[in-house]
């Protein structure tokens, strides 16, 4: 973590140069930052300095929670209101920053909330501690297990090691550090430091990695030790709880990890966090639960009352969830074990891929969908093992998710293909310069209707973007530029069995050596062995397509792309929307890591908005909001203060309200995002409630 003085104004500027993000806070006048220790923050903190300043502006309108200096919650401010503060020892936590930050005063203040930002005023010149957190974390070491899969079951006994409390505070994502890694090799090993939580947990599964995979983020998030047996069930202590078969047993399992955790995100409001929260508002009526108690009580005790509720009487106010996997049950998967842990996704067992004709296939290809005589793809490794990277298939959609992917060999329709590769990078990123490097290259002067996307990438305040345009590139210059660190490039093109068609001819990724670009969108036909090329090669992950595309239709979606990555959004929220604003969409697919974010959202957390006029002065607007990486699943969010004055958890769809004009306007100037008005999509700050018919 470093703080700076603001290049522009009298401020700082805090930048993590892992995660590769910044945040503003402008002073009263020059400050120079001096360090300090990071021991004297209630709360722990990478790096903190001091500096004198009257009064400490935030250039965005965000929540801010005050405390005492040994954590006791004074008060928040997602209501919108102000407050004067009594002289006194306060801790003040800034919510929705990129990174973990907190400024700790000795002194009465004014804190007042406007349309830009939020202001504390301390009346005369005053010394403030600062400290900030990274969201990055690094797992603890490496497990290596067997092809044994008693191996894997004692590596998913040692996930919950990461978890920082077994309090209901883990459904923090700050709370959740990453798992072990688990890698194979010739017999099992764990760093002595790795211990699984005493939690008296088990989760009984019979020894077959078809049951034993959907239990990696229950596991995890449980921190339970993984054994054999016979009757797939849940054991806390003298709690048993069946994986029950009549809805399926990985939708039994599903169904546990997402009512433990929902009834958490409202149990942990008794605590550190005593906010308003929209979803414990809906459900506890509903419930016979003393959220009190259960603060207190031991997990196994909280697991028991949980689990009493019907789940059918929660289910439709648990959030959707972020990520849903379907996980090929071969050994080659074993490793993708702590990455879906880490995201807490749901894992289903595909039973086979369903043919799709998004090309022309092969003889070869065809027959591969009508082998085994069954006519599908039987579980086990022989089975999935016949599948390959030339192979384009669709899969089964997974409901209450908010974004799918798949892992596995082949290639899915409409849901991201995953590459442990490419996770790992995510975990293992480097320091990177404090500039987002973005190259746009135009490789057909036919197709240059396109190169207008550089207007839209680093359209924003507070980050300092480097874009740069190419035009007819040679094999050489391109890849000279593929090699090259850079955070993304925009490809508009031809591809074809050769590789990227370039002035002098075509050039293969498969003869690079090394890629330095993190991400990339290869608008070109059928880029997508081109683009997991790549990734195999270096980067984090991309878009490309499974088929041929129209250049008409290319150029929209890869606009629509272009504007959605500016705005925040992950790779694989920014295709999901861009889809379905598009009858070509389903020909685009994200490769690699798809919870990749180009940059930080304004608001912390990217919003989508589906507007509706539905009267004279009356609007109903569905909001949405996608988790990422830095502000992962179970992040609190709050609307605008004249929407909302509750904090939700965020999820796609968040809620629905109902606007004046006037209030609907004051959102769409705040923040720069994608708005859906009748099956079209716009952007807020070219819209306004007039334009709305």
């Amino acid at each position: 973590m470093e703080f700076r003085r603001h290049p522009d104004r009298d401020g700082l500027d805090i930048y993590d140069p892992v995660e590769n993000v910044r945040f503003a806070l402008v002073t009263s006048g020059s400050v120079q930052p001096t360090a300090i220790s990071t021991e004297s923050f209630y709360f722990p903190v990478d790096a903190a300095v001091t500096i004198d300043t009257a009064s400490l502006e935030v250039p965005k309108l965000l929540p801010i929670t005050i405390r005492t200096q040994d954590g006791r919650m004074v008060a928040e401010t997602s209501d919108g209101s102000n407050r004067t503060v009594e002289s006194g020892r306060y801790l003040i936590e800034l919510s929705t920053a990129p990174m973990k930050l907190y400024l700790a005063v000795e002194s009465a203040f004014e804190l007042r909330q406007k349309d830009a930002g939020v202001r504390l005023d301390f009346g005369s010149e005053t010394t403030v501690r600062l400290g900030a957190r990274s969201y990055h974390d690094r797992p603890a070491g490496t497990v290596t297990v067997t092809d044994d899969i008693h191996d894997l079951m004692r590596a998913m006994s040692l996930s919950g090691s990461a978890l920082k409390t077994m309090s209901s505070e883990r459904s923090f994502p700050t709370l959740r550090g990453h798992p072990p890694f688990i890698e194979r090799g010739d017999e099992f090993s764990a760093p002595d430091g790795i211990r699984s939580p005493d939690t008296d947990v088990e989760l009984v599964t019979p020894l077959d990695r078809a049951h034993v995979y959907p239990l990696a983020s229950l596991a995890y998030y449980l921190g339970a030790d993984v054994v054999p047996g016979s009757s797939p069930r849940l054991v806390a202590g003298d709690f048993e709880y069946e994986f029950n078969s009549a809805v399926g047993y990985e939708d039994a399992v599903n169904r546990v990890l997402r009512q433990t955790f929902f009834l958490d995100c409202l149990t942990r409001t008794e605590g550190y966090y005593k906010v308003d929260l929209h979803e414990r508002r809906q459900v506890e009526p509903l419930v016979d639960l003393d959220f009190s108690s259960l603060y207190d009580a031991s997990l196994t005790e909280r697991l028991a009352t949980h689990l009493s509720v019907p789940f059918e009487t929660l289910e439709p106010h648990i959030p959707n969830w972020r990520l849903g996997v379907d996980l090929t049950p071969t050994v080659e998967n074993t490793e993708y074990i702590p990455y879906l842990a880490d995201n807490l996704a749901l894992v289903r067992i595909p039973d086979s891929p369903k043919p799709k004709s998004v090309k022309p296939m092969s003889d070869a290809q065809s027959e591969f969908f009508r082998a085994p005589p069954s006519g599908v793809l039987v579980r086990g490794s022989s089975g999935w093992n016949a599948v390959d990277d030339r192979d384009v298939f669709q899969v089964e959609s997974m409901e209450n998710v908010i974004e799918q992917a798949w892992a596995g060999p082949g290639f899915p329709l409409k849901v991201n293909k995953l590459d442990v590769s490419a996770l790992r990078r995510r975990v293992d990123r480097i320091p990177s310069s404090d500039t987002i490097d973005i190259h746009v290259v135009c490789n057909d002067d036919k197709m240059q209707d396109e190169d207008v996307v550089q207007e839209f990438y680093g359209t924003r305040e507070l980050l300092d973007f480097d874009v740069t345009g190419h035009y007819d590139l040679s094999c050489d210059e391109l890849r000279e530029l593929l090699a090259t660190n850079s955070d993304f490039v925009h490809y508009i093109g031809h591809i074809d069995d050769r590789g990227f068609l370039c002035a002098d001819g075509s050039l293969d990724a498969r003869s690079l050596s090394d890629v330095g670009v993190t991400a990339f969108l290869l608008n070109a036909c059928e880029s997508y062995q081109q683009g997991y090329e790549l990734v195999k090669k270096g980067s984090r992950g991309g878009v490309a397509t499974l088929s041929p595309v129209g250049n008409p239709s290319a150029t929209e979606l890869g606009k629509t792309l272009a504007r959605l990555l500016n705005c925040g959004f992950p790779l694989r929220a920014a295709l999901s929307i861009a889809r379905r604003h598009s009858i070509y969409g389903y020909q685009y697919t994200v490769l690699g890591d798809g919870g990749l974010s180009l940059v930080q959202s304004e608001s912390g957390v990217p919003h989508h908005l589906k507007v509706e006029r539905v009267g004279d002065d009356r609007f109903e607007v569905e909001v949405s909001t996608y988790p990422t990486d830095i502000h992962g699943f179970g992040t609190h969010v709050n609307l605008h203060q004249k929407w909302s004055n509750k904090r939700h958890i965020s999820s796609a769809p968040l809620t629905t309200v109902t606007l004046t004009a006037k209030e609907l306007d004051y959102g769409l100037s705040n923040e720069t995002g994608p708005v859906e008005v009748r099956d079209q999509i716009y952007w807020s700050n070219e819209l306004c409630s007039s334009d709305i018919e």
